[in-house]
């Protein structure tokens, strides 16, 4: 490991912690999220199937983006 990999795995965790302080304080704000046209829901009696692939795409989108600065700035 050289000193990048340890500035890279600081940042990663603190992005991880903001993350998390955003979905614990506006969990009511986010029910969206997993509910986009495109996902797919499939409930039957005794069978339920959940395939989020609008938001996992968004939310690769939006990673890719960020990851892109971070990229820049390191």
């Amino acid at each position: 490991m050289n000193h990048n990999t340890g500035k890279l795995i600081i940042v990663i965790g603190v992005a991880v912690v903001l993350i998390g302080i955003l979905v614990y304080f506006f969990h009511d704000k986010l029910r969206w999220l997993g509910r986009l046209p495109g996902d797919i829901r499939i409930v039957r009696p005794g069978f339920s199937f959940f395939f989020p692939i609008t938001t996992m795409i968004i939310i690769s989108i939006v990673f890719s983006i960020i990851f892109q600065i971070i990229k820049r700035f390191l």
